[in-house]
């Protein structure tokens, strides 16, 4: 399978290096320059949660054009980066191309299919967790299942190239004709984790060691469900609450991606996370006081920091 994965942050490249591992005709698609003549030259480093290191030889490029229609398109840039990329490669699709969305929050789909149609986009939500360490070297802090959708209709042909592709590099793919309440379920755990973590610098374990903090963690993930389940997404508190309390028992020393936004001092996800979730409630006419609280915090702290639009 020729695959193109756009976008090598950490996730993007975690997933650029196992596909190729695993036989397919892999790229990786970045706009910043450094990083792809790091890649060329060294290859993708991957750490294990174990501390063990693997290098993976993977051609990087700045330029879709230079590479042509692929098999799986596979997207892992920022949300705010989302356009962009979707123009910048259409070079890459062709009349039999899949495109894939595993990104973080809501709506990122959307702007894909506006791009490319609809039914060619496959949504999905990975519990897999990276983090950049250096330019070229990531860790792979959190190992997880992974599911995948078609963003619009009933076929799941696409969801299952995504699947093949993965599965063939040891990731736990399930495909799901009920991708849309997984992507909530994902986006209840961000808002509820994500922007805690940011504000206050904790990393994955430590954010759900019971106390005052995970108290706050449990509160967002009850409001953003509330907000789900007015959408028309059964979604049971209890079992989100209790998988988010065991995701972050397992999550070790990692780092939140929001975490790495504020240390990096780049603009975070915020919008399209807790946003989503202000958003929708808004639509419901439901209070969501600690995500309302949450948001404004995180956007204070890029306005601080002139970030932002």
């Amino acid at each position: 399978m020729r695959i193109a994965v756009v976008g090598a942050g950490a996730m993007g490249s975690i997933i650029g290096a196992g596909v190729a591992e695993a036989g397919h005709d892999t790229v990786l698609v970045d706009v910043a320059a450094p990083l792809v003549e790091r890649l060329n030259a060294d290859g993708v480093t991957v750490q294990n949660k174990a501390g063990e290191e693997r290098t993976v030889r993977v051609p990087a490029t700045t330029d879709p054009g230079s590479v042509g229609p692929v098999d799986l398109a596979v997207v892992f840039v920022k949300c705010y980066h989302t356009d962009a990329a979707a123009s910048a490669a259409a070079p890459l699709v062709g009349d039999g191309t899949v495109i894939a969305s595993l990104q973080n929050g809501w709506g990122n789909e959307e702007i894909l299919a506006r791009h490319f149609g609809a039914d060619r986009v496959v949504a999905g939500v990975t519990y897999n967790s990276g983090t950049v360490l250096e330019l070229g070297k990531v860790a792979h802090t959190g190992v997880g299942p992974t599911l995948v959708g078609p963003f619009e209709g009933t076929s799941l042909d696409g969801a299952r190239r995504v699947e093949e592709a993965l599965t063939s590099a040891g990731f736990e793919v399930t495909v799901t004709g009920g991708i849309r309440t997984e992507i909530w379920k994902k986006l209840i755990l961000n808002a509820a984790t994500l922007p805690q973590a940011a504000l206050t610098g904790l990393r994955i374990a430590p954010l759900g060691t019971p106390g005052p903090m995970r108290d706050l963690v449990d509160e967002a993930a009850r409001e953003a469900t509330a907000v789900a389940q007015a959408a028309g997404y059964e979604i049971d508190p209890a079992e989100r609450i209790e998988t988010i309390h065991g995701l972050l028992s397992r999550g070790g020393d990692g780092k939140a991606s929001m975490l790495q936004d504020f240390e990096a001092v780049r603009r975070s996800e915020v919008d399209v996370i807790t946003g989503a979730v202000l958003r929708e409630a808004g639509r419901h006419g439901i209070g969501v006081p600690v995500n309302r609280a949450l948001f404004a915090l995180v956007q204070g702290w890029e306005r601080a920091h002139g970030l932002g639009e």
